[in-house]
């Protein structure tokens, strides 16, 4: 069955449909998607990181896999680097199963995926590979939140725990801000088929998470993401019960330096409606991360807060 889902992967990159965009290009023939990507499996860094929600880094960090390209193509993106210009450096299936085989050596609690979309080809044959060789941490599946039900489908049971964003409350600010304009579509359809798969989060004896999905939301100024919009819609489709992890991280970067409306942090007061908003519609689980306010820096720790307040 693993390896007919792996075939069945390939077959996709005939004609590409990984994603929303559905570029319909022949990746195996040489040609790029929308996101950029080609037939060759892509990779920035292989890193235990430990900026993540606190049951995803613990304290031995997160065996992070940051992927190459995107299929989004967000103004103000933080990665840009990787995401949009494509840094990163080929790796073969092998390697980067031996890749996350080190990881987990290294005491790493999970496999932390980050954007696999446009390789789910090379990346669930790796897994499947060190799985045989004895990988046994939960593997994560950090994305954007654009996403294809189908495609979700043929992970189950590989993937254990989802960490998605909903990054926006309208199309029109998906369109405006990540150049997409079906985003809270696919957005929704992809949340309701991550839940049914892993449910909500489990961690273990010392609050590592296991298996589950938390929800990530990134406030912008001015709120430009809509994100009052966001809240309700995690509301009604997953329930108050889903872990949530509200982001004041924000800082302008790529093309939000030049811009007229992404060109600065937010504020507290900004960060504190949201939150307020989240205690008023019963969410209790998840992070809070604060606006950082110290040189303008960006500071990746994250606040355990068992409620909002």
């Amino acid at each position: 069955m693993c390896n007919a889902i792996v075939d069945a992967l390939y077959k996709i990159l005939d004609d590409c449909t990984l994603c929303p965009r559905q570029c319909h290009v022949n990746r195996k023939a040489g040609k790029l998607g929308y996101c950029g990507a080609g037939i060759h499996l892509k990779v920035a860094k292989v890193i235990p990181h430990f900026g993540e929600e606190p049951p995803i880094s613990g304290v031995k960090g997160s065996g992070t896999v940051f992927f190459s390209h995107c299929n989004l193509k967000c103004r103000f993106c933080q990665n840009y680097q990787i995401s949009q210009f494509g840094m990163g450096e080929e790796m073969t299936p092998d390697e980067l199963s031996e890749r996350m085989l080190l990881l987990q050596d290294s005491g790493c609690h999970n496999i932390n995926l980050v954007t696999p979309t446009p390789f789910l080809p090379q990346i669930v044959e790796s897994i499947l590979k060190a799985k045989e060789s004895g990988l046994k941490v939960p593997i994560v599946y950090n994305t954007n939140g654009y996403e294809r039900t189908r495609i979700l489908g043929l992970l189950e049971g590989i993937v254990d725990i989802y960490l998605p964003d909903a990054k926006y409350g309208s199309n029109k600010a998906a369109s405006c801000h990540s150049g997409v304009v079906d985003y809270l579509g696919y957005n929704e359809s992809a949340l309701k088929e991550m839940k049914r798969q892993v449910g909500d989060l489990i961690t273990d004896e010392m609050g590592i998470a296991k298996r589950g999905i938390i929800v990530r939301h990134l406030i912008l100024p001015d709120d430009l993401a809509e994100s009052i919009s966001v809240i309700d819609r995690v509301s009604y489709t997953l329930g108050t019960d889903t872990y949530i992890s509200l982001m004041g991280q924000y800082f302008p970067r790529y093309k939000a330096l030049d811009s007229n409306d992404l060109n600065r942090r937010i504020t507290c007061d900004e960060f504190d409606e949201y939150r307020h908003l989240l205690e008023s519609k019963g969410f209790e689980n998840g992070w809070i991360q604060y606006p950082d306010d110290v040189d303008g820096g960006f500071l990746p720790d994250f606040e355990v807060k068992d409620r909002w307040n």
